[in-house]
């Protein structure tokens, strides 16, 4: 995962004047933040406005003869009733923004992206050769404000009609809105009314007459009553056209005739035509936006300015937005109840470590020119270290993000092929992304990005899309780059989009080589050929004798199966390709591809190359979590929408494949990083029937110094979590585990023989929440490693409480859980209550001769228990005397460890722990190993005192001479 947001696409509904309406799932995304409880949302004034390069709020009317128009008490209500209509429904947001969690509400808190004014010859200049037009924007003009659209041009004219274009992303639909929003609550009172029209609502009319005040009337019911103060409103009258390209305009009078008549019918276009040559209302204000392609549509003499979106083109402008968004609190009563409420703190983290990133003048900033791709990093931010929805995947995210960007749009509205814009982009840079995948590379020369833009095109319609789509959409998935060392060279804006676009190609089955193409073509010729004959013949063959003719055109029906199974072949190579990068291990540096993901976008150190390894090899572990991702069913119904179906049988074939070569690696022992990459491929998949069948063999889960997050407990727990069979063993140790990752992962939990939850810094909160794991009637553990924890007295009060009504617990391990001599009085109080316990550890827990002495008399007098180690305590060597004496006279009981070199079991431990010390000697804190190795010393001491062998004594005179060796490394206490 290498880094080195777009405002998504608006769509406004036709029912915008008949109240407000529920949003829905394709509802259209027209800002980056969502509105918080409905109950905070008001149109009073206070409202705190954070805006760059201006804010309209500071908007003055322009000079002119209009004075106030709508004065009359109808009119104003009027007036009043649209606005809380338009305000209504421009801060629904669609589902994708909600299910994110913390965001503001976009009418009080913006962040506008930079707008430049140009002129119409550098905009109509054609280029001098076909080169990448996606460099970003040089220095030039001073920002214009909002409040600057309709000021008076260079020569002192006044702005009637503004065109702001932009690519793909850059804020054009958010901007929109944000001015819609200002209206509403009266910041722009340069503007007595504002009109706003989709034009893509307005395209679907097609030919149908209708006249302007039909058109306003339709949509905005409460302007009826102004309909007749339309004409003589002036430049106080605003109509907002969001999506010029979305109509094909015809200025010539030829095609368009004159009409200055509003309530006279004509197609819609025509309508828009004539208020752009202001022959329709000549003296309104006209705010056009539009994708750079369409510019031309609008001949330059009825333009009064243009303005291009340049996006964040301001790192302070990107950090202000990554510090608005980041900030928010989390919300919701699920994410509270469950403890993963992200704290100030860590949001302010994420923050600074965001912006120092962005400060490097790394890939990512580069990205983060587009709004839209900040709106994506704040959503992946928030999946990896946030709360996360039910049912919320990395490749949901991302096709989500697609969505509220393409929105189901057409490349070119005035070709006749109608092509989606969003399937030109995975026919042409999926094919792209997927070279780059299968050769290891990330940067692409231009005559690699050339190669894939410009195949099999051989007419002037295809020169046409490709320029197209170069002028709107090539910036929003290309861009320069930064790196040393590469200059001239592209990289996709984000790093996982290439993975998604080659895991995209791959899954709408658009990888094939050219004898597959020519094979498919030919088994179809052949086979539709071999149907039409065949049934010919056969009607012919009911009069004459001639029935071995069919049969032979019969085999003409097996070309195509035999097509198929070439297919299945090909399927099968995809298939393999991709569990071998899903379980590519690199020995020298693996982490997990979520711990991957969040280190490229906050700055840390990603993935190290090995020294041996060629500069240009790379790790493509989301592309196979992708393709997992893409076949569920949800983003295929997004993917429908985007005019990239997936069909049922491809799916079925691909899940087939991926099944087949999926459970042969699926059986290995895998690494612990490598064995959480294969949960979230699972994860990714959602498919419950096809994780329990290839999860069925899966008996020891072992993701010990994974660091478990929210996310990754989430993952665990819902792939692993509705399995019915039993696990051997689940280690957790090391693994950062809190309270709240304990209750996500309980499911898993509960089905484990072996739990191993050591060094994870687990409290006395978390005491409270295993015990109640051992009180459920469904707990299996047999084992249970704590040690190395912070439980304290307080937590093994509770954990007593789970040992007395647990029937499954036989060893428990509390060594160096803090527990001294409370902690042991309350075990030796509480263990005759226990009837099924073999073995207990809770040696280095700093108790005194008296509490372990009490334990002991307890051991001795349980039923079952077979072993208790009390070494490392602060024993003194008559204490460790008096409990080998009670070892020694008790007839029966509990053997009891006093010393970790006693008895042929443990003669061996010292060994283990002073490797420990050694590999951790200079990373532990030094008070920690001086303790460490003083207890051993005394250990060693006290039982070479208490051996009458001459081997042992010399075995232990050798450790104490390493021991004492290790302690004058460490110095004087005071050093």
């Amino acid at each position: 995962m290498r880094w080195g947001c777009r405002l998504p696409r608006a769509s406004w509904a036709s029912g915008l004047g008949r109240g407000p309406r529920l949003p829905d799932e394709r509802a259209p995304f027209l800002a980056y933040w969502s509105w918080p409880l409905k109950e905070e949302c008001s149109l009073g004034p206070c409202r705190a406005f954070i805006r760059h390069h201006g804010s309209s709020a500071d908007s003055a009317p322009p000079p002119g003869r209009h004075g106030q128009l709508f004065r009359g008490v109808a009119a104003t209500e009027a007036i009043e009733r649209h606005r809380r209509n338009l305000a209504e429904w421009f801060i629904r947001l669609p589902r994708e923004e909600r299910q994110f969690g913390p965001t503001f509400a976009l009418d009080t808190v913006h962040v506008d992206p930079v707008i430049r004014e140009s002129s119409p010859d550098a905009l109509l200049r054609p280029s001098a050769e076909l080169a990448l037009e996606h460099q970003l924007p040089q220095p030039g003009p001073a920002p214009l404000a909002l409040s600057q659209l309709f000021g008076p041009d260079a020569c002192g004219r006044p702005v009637q009609t503004v065109v702001l274009y932009g690519t793909v992303g850059t804020g054009k639909s958010t901007l929109v809105r944000k001015m819609v929003l200002d209206w509403c609550h009266g910041q722009l009172p340069a503007f007595e009314l504002l009109i706003p029209f989709s034009c893509e609502d307005l395209s679907s009319l097609g030919p149908t007459p209708a006249s302007l005040c039909q058109l306003v009337a339709q949509r905005y019911t409460p302007l009826k009553e102004v309909l007749p103060l339309m004409a003589v409103a002036g430049p106080r009258l605003l109509f907002v056209l969001h999506g010029l390209e979305r109509l094909n305009l015809d200025f010539r009078l030829s095609g368009t005739g004159l009409c200055s008549d509003p309530e006279v019918p004509h197609a819609s276009a025509a309508i828009i035509v004539n208020l752009l040559r202001k022959y329709m209302l000549p003296e309104a204000s006209i705010l056009v936006t539009t994708r750079p392609s369409a510019i031309g549509r609008i001949p330059s003499k009825y333009v009064g300015r243009y303005g291009e979106i340049c996006g964040f083109s301001d790192t302070n402008l990107q950090k202000l937005y990554f510090q608005l968004r980041l900030n928010q609190p989390d919300c919701g009563h699920g994410a509270r109840d469950a403890g993963m409420v992200a704290t100030s703190a860590q949001r302010e983290n994420l923050v600074q470590m965001l912006s120092r990133n962005l400060e490097g003048h790394h890939q990512i900033a580069t990205a983060c020119f587009l709004p839209s791709y900040c709106w994506l990093v704040c959503a992946t931010l928030h999946f990896l270290h946030g709360p996360t929805p039910a049912g919320q995947t990395l490749t949901s995210i991302y096709t989500s993000f697609l969505r509220l960007n393409f929105s189901g749009e057409m490349l070119d509205s005035t070709d006749p092929s109608k092509v989606s814009l969003m399937a030109y982009a995975a026919r042409t840079l999926g094919k792209l992304a997927h070279k780059g995948v299968t050769s290891r590379k990330t940067s692409f020369s231009e005559e690699d990005v050339r190669g894939c833009l410009e195949a099999g095109i051989k007419t002037e319609e295809e020169v046409q899309l490709l320029q197209v789509f170069r002028r709107d959409a090539l910036r929003f998935f290309l861009a320069p780059s930064v790196e040393p060392g590469r200059p001239g060279a592209f990289v996709f804006t984000v790093p996982a989009m290439q993975e998604y676009l080659a895991a995209l190609y791959i899954v709408l089955g658009l990888h094939k080589t050219t004898l597959q193409q020519v094979g498919k073509d030919v088994a179809e010729l052949v086979g539709r050929v071999g149907e039409d004959v065949s049934l010919v013949l056969g009607s012919v063959t009911k009069l004459l004798p001639l029935r071995v003719l069919p049969l032979l055109f019969n085999l003409l029906k097996v070309v195509p199966r035999v097509f198929g199974r070439m297919v299945g072949k090909s399927r099968e190579a995809v298939a393999q390709a991709m569990v071998l990068e899903m379980f590519r291990e690199e020995d020298y540096y693996n982490d997990d591809v979520l711990d991957q993901m969040g280190a490229s976008i906050l700055g840390m150190e990603g993935p190290r190359r090995h020294p041996d390894e060629p500069s240009d090899d790379e790790v493509f572990e989301l592309f196979p979590m992708f393709m997992g991702g893409l076949l569920s069913a949800h983003n295929r119904a997004v993917l429908a929408q985007l005019g990239c179906p997936i069909k049922n049988l491809d799916v079925l074939e691909n899940a087939q494949a991926i099944k087949k070569k999926l459970g042969s690696q699926g059986r290995q022992v895998l690494p612990p990083s490598e064995l959480l990459d294969y949960l979230f491929f699972h994860y990714e998949f959602q498919n419950q029937s096809f994780s329990a069948e290839m999860l069925r063999s899966l008996r020891q889960l072992n993701l010990s110094g994974v660091r478990m997050t929210p996310l990754k407990c989430t993952v665990v727990a819902a792939v692993l979590g509705s399995g019915r069979h039993a696990l051997d063993e689940v280690n957790l140790a090391s693994c950062q585990l809190d309270p709240a990752g304990l209750r996500t992962l309980r499911p898993v939990l509960l089905r484990a023989r072996k739990l191993g939850l050591q060094l994870n810094s687990l409290g006395p909160e978390a005491c409270r929440d295993i015990r109640d794991l051992l009180l459920h009637d469904q707990c299996q553990i047999t084992t249970l490693r704590l040690s190395n924890n912070p439980l304290t007295a307080t937590g093994v009060a509770l954990l007593a409480e789970g040992l007395v009504g647990n029937t499954s617990l036989t060893h428990l391990s509390l060594l160096h859980t803090g527990l001294g001599d409370e902690g042991l009085e309350l075990l030796a109080a509480q263990l005759s209550h226990n009837k099924q316990l073999q073995e207990l550890n809770v040696a280095y827990n700093g108790a005194s001769d008296a509490a372990a002495l009490a334990l002991a008399h307890a051991a001795k007098e349980h039923p079952s228990l077979e072993l208790l180690h009390l070494y490392f305590n602060e024993l003194s060597s008559e204490g460790r005397q008096v409990l080998r004496d009670l070892g020694s006279t008790a007839e029966g009981g509990a053997r009891v460890v006093a010393s970790l070199t006693e008895g042929t079991a443990v003669s061996e431990y010292w060994s283990v722990i002073l490797g420990d010390v050694q590999r951790n000697f200079n990373s532990w804190d030094r008070a920690r190993v001086r303790r460490h190795l003083e207890l051993l010393l005394l250990d060693l001491e006290d039982s070479r005192g208490a051996t009458l062998n001459p081997w042992r004594k010399a075995q232990m005179l050798r450790v104490e001479g390493e021991v004492k060796a290790l302690l004058e490394q460490l110095g004087s206490p005071g050093d």
